[in-house]
C-alpha cells in the first residue's frame, strides 16, 4: 500500500510533473532543485522511510545512521535551503569536527587530521620530519586539483565527448591518469603518511592504487570546507530535505516500489509501480542504482550505450560490512571518527578489489557519534558503528554464514586496540553486510558505492546525468557523474539545473 508522508498536492496543480525514483541524497536534492524550477515533484521510495543509503536505524533507544557520517562541502546543502528561501542553520545544526578523524596505524602511532595547516604540519613532522616539505607540496597539488576537478568540473554535465577532450590537458597535467597513491608517493616517503594521504578514495568506493589522482582533491576539500556532523545524525539532513520538498507543495511517497519506467516514442513518460499503478509524468529522474535503472527499469533495447550486458561487465565498487552497537558507559577517549589501519595496505586492497577474497586482516572505520551528540543514545550510553571494507559479492562469500564470525573478529580487534573490555558493555547490536546492499538497495553484487571510480568510469565515461538514448530520463546518485560520496551525489543533482528545461517551458 503506497502512502504519502503528507497529503499529496491538489489534482488541479498545473505544474509539469516530474517523478524521482528513490529518496537518497541525490534523489532528494534533485526533487528540491526541480521544485525550485517550477515542477510538481513526486518522489517514490520503495522503503518505509526516506534516505536510501542514508536511512536511520532506531533500536533500544539508540539512533544509528545507516550510511554516510562525514559531511564535507556543506555549502551544497546550504544551496538547497537557499533555493527554498530558507537557511540551513535554522533547521539543521552542522557541527564542525576537530579533529576530522584520528588515524591509528598498526604500529600504534596516530595522526589526528585537522583543517589547521600549522597543526597538520606539526603532526606530520612528529611522524616523519623529512616529509614536512613534501606534505606541503602535496597539499598545494591537492588544492589545484580541487580547484579544477571539484570547483570547476564537479557540476559540469560531461554530456559530450568533447567535454572530455577539453579537460584532458588539465587531467594529464594533474596526473589524472595516475593513481592517488602514485601521486602521494611522489611527495612523501614515510609509508604511514602515504596511507594517510591516499586512503580517501575509499570514502567513495575507490581503491587508492587504481582510483584516478583526481581524487587527491579530497584532502584539500576537507581543509577548505571542513568535516561536519549534523546534530541528530545524518538522518536530520534527510528529514530537513523532505520538509523542504513538502514546503514546495510536492510529495514523497513511501512503500512505492517502481517496477518499470514508461518509455513512449523514445521518451520517459512516467512509471509503473509493483502493484500495477501507473503514474504519468513529463520527465523521470532515477536515483536508483544506475545498473538497476538501465538493466531492470527501462524496456529492453531502449538504450544503446548502457546495455545490461555492458553494465554487467563494468567494474563495481567494493562492499561494506557494518556493525552497529550501543554500550552502557561512555568512552571519552574514543574520538568521533577513528580509522584503524591493519598490518597491510596494498595487499589488503588487492584482496578486496582485485582478488575479491575475504582476508584474515582488515582496516576499520569506527564512528562514535555520541562524542558530539549524546542524544543519539540513552543517558550514560554510547552509540557506535564500525565499518570494514570487504569484497563485493562477485567474490562469492556467503555472508549469512560468515557475518557473526566476522563481527566477532572485529570486536576482538577493537578490544585489543582502542576499546578494551567493551564487549561486556554491549546492550544492543545489529549488522549490515553486502547482501543488504544487493537486496535492500538493489545494488548489483552488493556494491556499496555503485560503479568503481576508475578513470575509464569517470566523467564522460560514467553514465551521464541526462540519458543519451531516452529523452526526459535523467540520472543522479553514486553511479552517475561525478560519483559517490555526499559532494558527488549532491553535485549530480546540481547538474540537473543545466540539463533539465525550466518547468515554465514544458508543455503540460
Amino acid at each position: 500500500m503506497t502512502a504519502p508522508l503528507r497529503h499529496p498536492v491538489p489534482v488541479d496543480d498545473r505544474r509539469p510533473h516530474a517523478i524521482v525514483i528513490g529518496s537518497g541524497f541525490g534523489g532528494l536534492a534533485a526533487a528540491i532543485r526541480l521544485g525550485a524550477r517550477g515542477y510538481r515533484v513526486t518522489v517514490l521510495e520503495r522503503h518505509d522511510q526516506p534516505g536510501g543509503r542514508a536511512r536511520v536505524f532506531r533500536q533500544d533507544g539508540f539512533t544509528f545512521d545507516a550510511g554516510p557520517t562525514i559531511v564535507t562541502a556543506p555549502f551544497l546543502f546550504e544551496d538547497l535551503w537557499t533555493l527554498c528561501g530558507k537557511r540551513l542553520a535554522d533547521h539543521v545544526d552542522m557541527v564542525p569536527l576537530d579533529p576530522f578523524y584520528r588515524l591509528r596505524f598498526h604500529d600504534g602511532s596516530t595522526l589526528d587530521c585537522t583543517g589547521d595547516p600549522d597543526r597538520m604540519r606539526a603532526a606530520v613532522g612528529q611522524l616523519s620530519p623529512s616529509d614536512v616539505a613534501g606534505y606541503d607540496r602535496f597539499m598545494a597539488q591537492s588544492e589545484e586539483i580541487c580547484r579544477i576537478g571539484f570547483e570547476q568540473l564537479g557540476h559540469v554535465p560531461f554530456g559530450s565527448f568533447m567535454d572530455m577532450v577539453r579537460v584532458a590537458p588539465d587531467l594529464l597535467r594533474l596526473s589524472g591518469h595516475r593513481s592517488v597513491h602514485h601521486l602521494v608517493s611522489k611527495y612523501v616517503k614515510d609509508e604511514r603518511l602515504r596511507i594517510a594521504l591516499s586512503f580517501h578514495p575509499l570514502f567513495v568506493g575507490g581503491n587508492p592504487f587504481s582510483a584516478s589522482a583526481i581524487y587527491g582533491l579530497i584532502a584539500a576539500l576537507e581543509r577548505r570546507w571542513g568535516v561536519h556532523f549534523a546534530r541528530g545524525g545524518t538522518g536530520a539532513l534527510v528529514t530537513g530535505m523532505v520538509d523542504l520538498i513538502m514546503g514546495q507543495a510536492n510529495t514523497v511517497r513511501l512503500n512505492a516500489d517502481v517496477s518499470r519506467i514508461i518509455v513512449e516514442d523514445g521518451a520517459a513518460r512516467g512509471v509503473v509501480l509493483a502493484d500495477g499503478e501507473a503514474i504519468r509524468a513529463d520527465l523521470v529522474v532515477s536515483n536508483a542504482d544506475v545498473t538497476h535503472t538501465y538493466g531492470k527499469l527501462v524496456p529492453e533495447g531502449a538504450t544503446k550505450r548502457w546495455r545490461p550486458a555492458k553494465l554487467k561487465r563494468a567494474s563495481q565498487s567494493m562492499s561494506l560490512f557494518v556493525w552497529y552497537f550501543g554500550t552502557k558507559g561512555r568512552r571519552a577517549d574514543v574520538p568521533h571518527h577513528t580509522i584503524l589501519l591493519g598490518p597491510r595496505y596494498q595487499g589488503l586492497l588487492d584482496d578486496i578489489f582485485r582478488r575479491k577474497t575475504l582476508a584474515e586482516d582488515f582496516s576499520l572505520y569506527l564512528h562514535r557519534p555520541t562524542a558530539t551528540d549524546p542524544s543519539l543514545a540513552p543517558p550514560g550510553h554510547d552509540a557506535f558503528y564500525v565499518l570494514s571494507p570487504v569484497p563485493n559479492l562477485a567474490g562469492g562469500q556467503d555472508w549469512d554464514r560468515l557475518a557473526e564470525t566476522y563481527r566477532e573478529r572485529i570486536a576482538a580487534e577493537l578490544d585489543r586496540t582502542v576499546m578494551p573490555g567493551f564487549r561486556d558493555q554491549i546492550v544492543t547490536s545489529r549488522v549490515m553486510h553486502p547482501g543488504h546492499f544487493r537486496d535492500e538497495l538493489l545494488a548489483p553484487f552488493g556494491a556499496a558505492f555503485s560503479l568503481e571510480p576508475v578513470l575509464l568510469q569517470s566523467a564522460w565515461f560514467r553514465p551521464h546525468n541526462r540519458s543519451e538514448d531516452i529523452r526526459d530520463l535523467y540520472l543522479v546518485g553514486a553511479g552517475t557523474h561525478p560519483g559517490a560520496g555526499l559532494p558527488g551525489v549532491l553535485s549530480s543533482a546540481r547538474i540537473l539545473d543545466q540539463v533539465v528545461p525550466h518547468g515554465s517551458t514544458v508543455a503540460t
